[in-house]
């Protein structure tokens, strides 16, 4: 099992370091100073001692939600110290919570941020808390890009037609790295201590950035907690532009009572497939193979008036940030409906609605038909295709995706223009598979992060918890199969597939939450993952491998039964001799759904 080692490091005050004992001892600046890394222990990486900051906090709660735990009473040192890189006009702030010695588990953990921001945390230091339950050291980085609030898209265009390479690297990658391994050496430092395990906790950004790590620095980590990550994002971003594409294209935009009315009936029709009707869809893959719109035409409607507000479960559903982080409305993908006033309506699903739905959730294709990308699993809504009323015409119109994530990546990453307009009235299916394309070309070896061949990861020990919302509604669902299979096929292509995952699953697992949403809880009779940094931690330290990730139902007639998640390929499914689902193997329609041919994209997908 490998730990975290320092080198020797500063060898000043290593004395009175290692008598120091309390936390008025050790949060002073003089003493965060003296357990500073050296200049260059990270080539080309000097820390700027003057502008340590170190205040102690005593007493602090931390509250519980999205996989992890809270708890109360925790004593710890806020630190933040800049640094700058040899031959750079730049400063990169990080930011510690080191816990008082006596609650210090010989533990570090790296959080990761959401949307376009590389931190969760924000000047009141939401974000960091993650670790203190587990007696962890957490860390976080800004970027370099100016602020705690700041994002990348602040700072990403040098001016129109300019690329700020060092930004866009520091985001891909490179800043959390060079947090994690001056967060390890003051650690060490600071605790006269280089025996203890290192973690990385993210969802969504920070689930991408989790996989940047892993792929770019596999010996940073004892083990990962990733959680929906936005990878992929020459396709993540943009395929949120596929659900107004195809109201353009096939010209009808459905009003969001219209797109309930199918979702209840696809919920109704695929409650059950995993043997219980109790309000959760926990085998999309079934009802994708079973259930088909054209089932919910001429189903009622009817809605009373709204004065504002966009369709429920949206796109920018909250959750999208590190696991204790908070986010925004608008955090990764589309807009979600239009927030704007609507008259009362009622009437009958029409085919229009349906044959709309059927090319949703069949994926995005090109003008050929032929396929490019994924799209949302069934039970995750129909939020970016949801119509905008207008009052003049008293019409649905396609939703405008300006302002929106997916406007974003197309001006600022991909034609590097400051703007937030993007007018799609006029592109057919082939624009949206260029776009897929060119953001490939442009960003492979950045903000794709999907290399497969984690060996480097894997011969250093580490261990990976790789966890997704079924119902997400923000990144595919499916975008995370892709990627575990990515992996198992690179990593062991001399073995059947089920040989092949019992390897794997030696160190790396991947467990879909049935009825979740976007790194939180969805379904209101659904299960969720208790502590998931916690499961790590075990399997890290303890070696019990979490063939069930622990999970409780939080609400309806089961709430606070616990109710464990599978391990992916295995599924949930209920049998009427048994009180909880049975995690079984799928028949070979029920894998291959996950995995369509994406002929239309002329490289391969990983």
């Amino acid at each position: 099992m490998r730990k975290a080692h320092s080198s020797t490091g500063m060898a000043i005050a290593f004395a009175s370091i290692a008598a120091a004992q309390s936390l008025d001892d050790l949060c002073t600046v003089e003493y965060v100073q003296a357990s500073l890394p050296a200049a260059n222990y990270l080539l080309g990486v000097v820390p700027n001692v003057d502008s340590v900051v170190a205040s102690t906090v005593t007493n602090a709660s931390v509250t519980a939600g999205e996989g992890q735990i809270g708890g109360s009473g925790f004593d710890f040192c806020n630190v933040t110290f800049s640094y700058t890189h040899t031959g750079l006009d730049d400063t990169i702030n990080v930011w510690y919570y080191l816990p008082s010695p006596d609650q210090f588990q010989n533990r570090y953990v790296t959080i990761g941020g959401g949307g376009w921001a590389i931190t969760s945390t924000n000047t009141d230091g939401s974000g960091l808390p993650i670790g203190l339950p587990h007696g962890a050291v957490s860390g976080t980085t800004d970027g370099g890009f100016g602020s705690w609030s700041a994002q990348v898209t602040d700072v990403l265009l040098a001016g129109n037609g300019t690329m700020n390479d060092t930004m866009l690297l520091s985001f891909a990658y490179r800043s959390l790295h060079e947090a994690t391994v001056l967060g390890k050496e003051l650690t060490s430092n600071y605790y006269n201590n280089s025996d203890f395990y290192a973690y990385y906790a993210g969802c969504s950004e920070g689930g991408r950035e989790g996989w940047s790590q892993a792929q770019h620095y596999g010996d940073d980590f004892d083990g990962l907690s990733i959680g929906a990550p936005a990878m992929r994002q020459a396709f993540q971003q943009p395929v949120h532009i596929w659900g107004a594409l195809v109201d353009t294209v096939l010209g009808y935009a459905p009003s969001s009572c219209e797109l309930d009315a199918i979702n209840t009936n696809l919920t109704n029709a695929c409650d059950g497939l995993d043997g219980v009707v109790d309000g959760v869809i926990a085998r999309s893959d079934l009802c994708r193979l079973n259930w088909n719109a054209n089932q919910s035409i001429g189903a009622p409607y009817s809605c009373a008036a709204s004065t504002g507000g966009g369709y429920g479960g949206g796109s920018g559903a909250p959750g999208g940030g590190a696991p204790s982080g908070t986010v925004t409305s608008r955090q990764i993908g589309g807009g979600g409906g239009s927030g704007t006033s609507t008259p009362a309506i009622n009437g009958t699903v029409s085919a229009q609605a349906a044959a709309l739905v059927n090319r949703l959730l069949d994926g995005v294709v090109d003008d050929e038909g032929r396929q490019a990308w994924i799209w949302f699993q069934p039970g995750a809504g129909f939020s970016d295709s949801v119509g905008t009323y207008n009052s003049t015409t008293g019409e649905y119109e396609p939703p405008s995706i300006a302002g929106s994530y997916e406007a974003d990546w197309v001006n600022y990453f991909l034609n590097e223009v400051d703007s937030e307009d993007l007018d799609i009235s006029n592109w057919t299916y082939n624009n949206l598979r260029d776009v897929f394309l060119q953001g490939m070309r442009k960003f492979s070896d950045s903000m794709q992060t999907t290399w497969p061949d984690l060996e480097v990861l894997h011969d250093n020990g580490a261990k990976v918890i790789h966890w997704h919302g079924e119902a997400d509604p923000s990144v595919p669902t499916e975008s995370s199969v892709w990627y575990q299979n990515s992996v198992r096929q690179i990593m062991y292509p001399d073995l059947s597939y089920e040989e092949s995952f019992d390897q794997l699953n030696d160190w790396y697992r991947l467990f879909l939450v049935p009825g979740a949403g976007h790194c939180s809880p969805s379904a209101t009779n659904g299960t969720f993952p208790d502590d998931i940094l916690g499961n790590l931690i075990e399997w890290v330290e303890g070696g019990v491998n979490p063939t069930l990730l622990n999970a409780t139902v939080g609400g309806g007639p089961l709430e606070g039964t616990r109710q464990d998640i599978c391990s992916f390929p295995t599924r949930p499914q209920w049998y009427s001799n048994s009180s909880l689902p049975i995690c079984v193997y799928p028949d070979q329609d029920a894998i291959d759904i996950w995995f369509p041919a994406l002929t239309s994209i002329p490289v391969p997908v990983y």
